[in-house]
């Protein structure tokens, strides 16, 4: 499907025989469209070794922390390390639930392994195209690739039909770090000529956590580099965050949603995975209006997790009609707002 349409690889950290659900039969669904499917833990034990053996004798070399995997004690990178503590820690195979130096190291190789195959075949059959008088460059030539579009995959197997059988993925800004790509909808300027609700008092405000320097660093990397003039470098990019209200004179925040196929919006709160309920469903000291018009939160419901609800499911003709070319969302903070609401996700489609 190249160029410009990569395989999909679908990285999980278990073992495959955990996941023979719907994560095993999407892989054997979509594996002619170049999906793959790859389970660090089931690749551990492939090698050979006996790690439910060990952990019967008490070692779990996948235990969080444990350096170590059976095979190895420390990355390659590592081996010329001479502080003992930093080459302990470049050992470890998981640091919690995310894996740690000596893990994402096989995960890479793994992934090195998977395209030097790919390349070795591809090198195979323009070898084999040219012995048998083949232009390569005409016979591989992209023009003459067949092209890919939603109609050619099957039909969705888990999905909803409603939201997967679509020219484009749903679009979304999201307000934590760090953020790649297209954002979606966008926070509209309180003063733009196209702004429908210009004039009203728009004052939320952008928000992250402050986390410290050392959250999630191993207490060797920390001795490491605590008196380092670079140790910023150990400080992790991700951040929880959000657009927030704290009080009426929040005012508003409006979003100027992109072309809608469905008429599908979500919504989520920050910061937590359950927050959705208290935050958004049930909080009645906000207001959520479409175009100008209120939605029923009767409608809403919890959606596609416990931090996201679902504000709409799809256009109906109860839907209030964009008035300026975009469709627009609003969010109001209420006389008796005395929590802050946070929104680290707007997701349309």
């Amino acid at each position: 499907m190249l160029p410009h349409q990569p395989p999909v690889h679908v990285y999980n950290t278990g073992k495959m025989n955990q996941y023979q659900g719907d994560e095993h039969q999407l892989a054997e669904h979509m594996s002619e469209f170049g999906y793959n499917a790859f389970y660090m833990t089931s690749g551990f034990y492939n090698g050979g070794f006996d790690y439910d053996a060990a952990k019967e004798d008490g070692v779990d070399h996948l235990g969080w922390g444990h350096v170590g995997d059976g095979y190895h004690n420390v990355t390659r990178y590592g081996e010329n390390e001479s502080s003992p503590e930093r080459k302990e820690s470049l050992g470890t195979v998981m640091r919690n639930w995310h894996p740690g130096p000596l893990a994402f190291q096989f995960v890479s190789d793994t992934f090195s392994y998977i395209y030097s195959q790919a390349m070795i075949r591809a090198l195979d059959l323009i070898e084999s195209d040219l012995k048998n008088g083949i232009d390569p460059a005409e016979k591989w030539a992209a023009s003459k690739r067949k092209i890919q579009i939603k109609s050619s995959l099957p039909p969705p197997k888990f999905c909803d039909p409603l939201y997967c059988v679509v020219d484009e993925a749903p679009g979304c800004i999201n307000f934590e770090k760090p953020t790649y790509g297209w954002w979606g909808a966008r926070v509209e300027d309180p003063d733009d000529s196209l702004n429908p609700h210009k004039g009203e008092v728009q004052n939320w405000e952008v928000w992250h956590v402050d986390e410290p320097i050392w959250r999630g660093v191993s207490k060797q990397d920390q001795i490491f580099f605590e008196d380092r003039d670079d140790k910023e470098i150990c400080r992790h990019l991700d951040a929880c965050g959000g657009i927030s209200a704290t009080s009426k004179d929040s005012g508003s925040v409006v979003f100027r949603l992109p072309k809608q196929e469905v008429g599908l919006v979500v919504i989520c709160g920050c910061c937590g995975k359950q927050v959705g309920t208290e935050m958004i469903l049930n909080n009645t000291n906000i207001d959520i209006s479409y175009n100008g018009e209120v939605l029923d939160r009767n409608a809403w419901d919890i959606w596609p997790n416990g931090k996201c609800v679902r504000l709409m499911k799809q256009f109906d003709a109860n839907v209030a009609k964009a008035t300026t070319g975009h469709n627009y969302l609003k969010i109001e903070a209420l006389e008796n707002l005395s929590s802050p609401v946070r929104i680290s996700h707007v997701i349309t489609l």
